[in-house]
């Protein structure tokens, strides 16, 4: 067994000998104020700011582009100065009008002060000198403007040639390099005040210990850290920035590298109890029962399951697949293994909807296997249970005994499974749906429930690129779906700008009718519950919002109005109803119920739909506000559709922009089916979410520099190099090797795992 020493202790020792300079406080460099400003930026020490790179370089002779400037914008551009006029104004005060170009475009700017004030602004600003003007984008008579923008003017070499008063400190940042940082700054934190501030922390340096051995150094072809760190933020050329950058990334990706290879070896440390195929228990009277054939896919994945559960430490897998690929079923046949080998599986959703629905499923598909302790229960039955946080308390309270006695083999439920109330005998097996929804940490407290670590079956509808999958799931191995079970339909995906094509709206309900009276049903998802909410998300909170720098749109359509509008108005004659989040749980089960029974013709719904849903007759689906969703939400709504012989139809209704992201986003869904080309579009277009945390999913991500699409032969490289340092450093004995894991891992994270 690989035994893993602490590593906080070996890190102290490594920071107060050789390392400290990296981690002290910004303020030590900087002072209290400035360093209270790069709060805003999440730089705390000076390690942080010299990982704080610029977004891009100027040379003085540059120009910077002017087109696409968006309203509320901070920025940073170089330009030429291409005319100024001054305007007097009553009580000895004045206004300047200057405009600087591109030499395509222009940029307005707006002083306002005294005479003499007004006077100097513009002999600074004579016509055709060149400099950096810094300050938010408004708009003044319909044309973009900077009000008292923070400026430098350059020589012809793009040095410092005089400026507001305030900015004189760009007079030694042009003197360190000949390339201009242009930084991400915050309103009180220009560029140049980060430049300064960087060679401020490069001096503060002086040089440090690296912390990459000169082997792997060697290996991946990169420069020391200082070295990097100089070349980066006081760089010659764009060649020399461009190698410092390269090593910067590097750190980030061997670092999530080797954090993801120490929690697999972390997990395989500790012992599992082995859990072994029983013939002729009851998961072989399942599969008897199964009206239809495994796929070959499915079949793969559960030999490859079946083969980790039989192992000592626990099995780690990560089961992803396309919509409709038959996870569930695999899911069902890993628990049921383990029932026979004598414990206890739990399925943990990240909604009571969902897990209501995994309950009704699970158990309608073991049937008579599923009443274990009644009477008439079949020979190797067993029961099983849903626990959630709105259950009546009787209800919960069998459920938790049945749990806790091991009557249960199999519980579902939501979060609340991680309550300390709920108990189990002997938990073998973790089943966790839509891993987006969760993450690191909620991984671990299952885990906890047992004596011994149970196994780990991770499972996400939502394809998920490979290079994702080695940052976010390193510790993890992957099993993957592709195949869709035979007779599934085809489904035409069309996007409809309802502000160019109104008629479609009404159109798109006649054409609910027509499927209607051919026997089909149908759903129409709208992304929020009531108009009188003030956000645009759903129940579940995961629609999408409005992305920085879309003008702001009318309000969502709300399922209770729209349910109102379309049963009392042209899907009167139809049996409509209404299903979101905030109903009593009985009531969205009656309606559930209802749907899968043919009861209903029209399901007017929130993204409470969007996975585990299986009705084969439902045919076409209506998603109203589709730009407010993300491409992979899209996707596992579309999957609710065409799950029968019948085709389907999938409107996605937009007022977005035509050359909006939203409905790039769209255009994106209405290409493909295959999740795995959206996976890497919706990356493209959304980065990657923070890979190590609970925080998966959207615009926050732990990478400050890495893009695991544009970066991926560097991740594979640094990931085999961190895989081979570990092998031949198992203990982290290495203090610079225990500092890089100990910078990406939480604490609280380590002594859980």
């Amino acid at each position: 067994m690989v035994r893993l020493t602490p590593v906080s202790a070996t890190v102290t020792r490594w920071r107060t000998e050789a390392y400290a300079r990296l981690h002290a406080r910004l303020s030590a460099v900087v002072g209290d104020k400035t360093a209270k400003a790069f709060g805003k930026l999440g730089i705390a020490t000076v390690g942080d700011l010299l990982q704080h790179v610029p977004r891009r370089y100027m040379a003085g002779t540059e120009l910077s582009d002017l087109s696409g400037l968006r309203e509320g914008e901070e920025i940073a551009v170089l330009a030429e100065v291409a005319g100024t006029k001054e305007h007097s104004m009553p009580g000895g005060r004045g206004r300047l009008e200057a405009w600087i170009t591109d030499g395509r475009g222009r940029l307005g700017l707006a002083f306002f002060g005294r005479a003499p004030l007004i006077k100097y602004w513009q002999s600074q600003l004579a016509k055709g000198s060149r400099g950096i003007f810094a300050g938010k984008v408004g708009v003044f008579r319909d044309e973009p403007q900077l009000s008292h923008p923070d400026f430098v003017m350059l020589d012809e070499y793009g040095k410092y040639a005089g400026g507001s008063k305030a900015n004189e400190v760009l007079a030694q940042v042009t003197q360190t390099s000949d390339l201009i940082g242009i930084y991400p700054a915050t309103a009180k934190l220009r560029t140049w005040n980060i430049a300064e501030s960087a060679n401020l922390a490069l001096d503060y340096l002086g040089e440090v210990t690296d912390p990459l051995p000169e082997t792997v150094r060697e290996r991946a072809g990169v420069l020391g850290l200082t070295e990097a760190y100089r070349a980066v933020h006081q760089p010659r050329d764009r060649a020399e920035a461009a190698r410092g950058l390269e090593r910067l990334k590097f750190d980030e990706a061997f670092a999530i590298g080797l954090a993801m290879a120490r929690r697999k070896a972390i997990a395989r440390s500790h012992p599992a109890v082995p859990r072994t195929r029983r013939p002729g228990g009851i998961l072989d009277a399942f599969d008897a029962t199964l009206p239809f054939a495994l796929t070959a896919g499915q079949q793969l994945v559960s030999e490859q399951i079946f083969a980790d559960l039989e192992q000592q430490h626990p099995m780690q897998r990560l089961l992803q697949g396309e919509v409709g690929s038959g996870k569930t079923v695999v899911a069902v046949r890993a628990m049921l293994d383990v029932v026979d080998a004598g414990g206890q599986a739990a399925f943990l959703a990240p909604t009571e909807v969902l897990a209501t629905q995994h309950f009704q499923t699970i158990t309608r598909m073991l049937g008579e296997l599923a009443a274990g302790g009644t009477l008439d229960a079949a020979e190797h039955a067993t029961q099983v249970v849903l626990i959630t946080g709105s259950m009546p308390a009787a209800r919960r309270r069998e459920a938790l005994l049945a749990a806790a006695g091991g009557e249960a083999g199999i519980v579902i439920g939501t979060h609340a499974l991680l309550n300390d109330q709920v108990q189990f005998a002997d938990l073998g097996l973790v089943v966790v749906d839509e891993q987006h929804r969760f993450g690191v940490e909620q991984r671990a407290a299952l885990g906890a429930k047992a004596e011994s670590r149970p196994h780990l079956l991770v499972m996400t509808a939502t394809p998920i690129p490979r290079t994702v999958a080695m940052t976010s799931f390193g510790d993890l191995e992957t099993s993957v779906l592709r195949e869709i079970p035979a007779g599934r339909a085809e489904v035409s995906t069309v996007v409809v700008d309802v502000i160019k094509n109104q008629s479609w709206v009404p159109r798109a309900w006649e054409r609910i009718v027509e499927e209607v009276a051919a026997g089909r049903q149908a759903y129409v998802v709208c992304s929020r519950i009531s108009s009188a909410d003030d956000s645009s998300a759903g129940d579940d909170g995961f629609a999408e919002s409005v992305e920085e720098g879309e003008e702001p749109r009318e309000p969502a359509v709300a399922v209770e109005d729209l349910y109102a509008e379309l049963s009392t108005g042209p899907l009167s004659r139809l049996r409509t109803a209404m299903l979101h989040g905030r109903m009593p749980p009985e009531e969205k089960d009656e309606v559930m119920r209802r749907l899968a029974a043919g009861e209903l013709d029209v399901l007017v719904s929130t993204t409470v739909i969007e996975v585990g849903v299986d009705v084969p007759n439902a045919s076409m689906m209506v998603i109203c506000d589709a730009d407010r969703f993300g491409i992979s939400q899209l996707h596992q709504l579309r999957g609710r559709i065409g799950r029968g012989a019948h085709p389907g139809v999938c409107l996605l209704m937009s007022s977005s922009p035509t050359e909006s992201d939203a409905t790039t986003r769209l255009h994106e869904v209405a290409a493909t089916r295959d999740g795995f080309r959206l996976a890497e579009a919706d990356l493209r277009l959304r980065r990657e979410g923070d890979v190590l945390g609970a925080e998966q999913s959207g615009r926050r991500s732990s990478l400050r520099l890495l893009r695991v699409l544009r970066d991926q032969e560097l991740i594979s490289r640094a990931r085999e190099m961190a895989d081979d340092c570990l092998v031949a450093d198992p203990e982290l004995a290495d203090p610079g090797l225990a500092d890089i894991v100990d910078k990406i891992e939480a604490p609280e994270w380590l002594e859980r795992a």
